[in-house]
């Protein structure tokens, strides 16, 4: 499979296919560190991240929306102090798609900046 990091997010409609349950099970492996859960009957992906402060993690929470605009694709992010909630689905859907999939990794990417 290739690198999700390296891949770019496609426009998303309505009729967009959701994630099956085996491409789930594969695309998961490759961000490990991410808990699909289900919120309000839609499906999502979320990770908490900690940082010493405030500070640090706010500077990470806009890296986050930088590069959410740069993909067109937007999660929710809950900035606490010392900490950054990324929450990734598709709207358009109201479930996962590889897009969600492909900005998780490209978020963790964000740490190594």
């Amino acid at each position: 499979m290739t690198d999700l990091t390296q891949q770019k997010c496609e426009a998303c409609r309505a009729d967009a296919p959701k994630v099956s349950d085996d491409e789930l099970k594969t695309l998961i492996r490759e961000i490990p560190d991410w808990v699909p859960q289900v919120r309000d009957g839609v499906m999502q992906l979320e990770r908490e991240y900690k940082f010493k402060n405030f500070k640090q993690a706010m500077a990470f929470a806009i890296k986050v929306g930088e590069m959410a605009e740069a993909e067109f694709h937007h999660p929710s992010i809950l900035l606490e102090w010392g900490k950054v909630t990324v929450t990734w689905w598709t709207h358009a859907i109201n479930g996962l798609h590889r897009n969600d999939f492909i900005c998780a990794a490209k978020t963790d990417a964000l740490l190594a900046d």
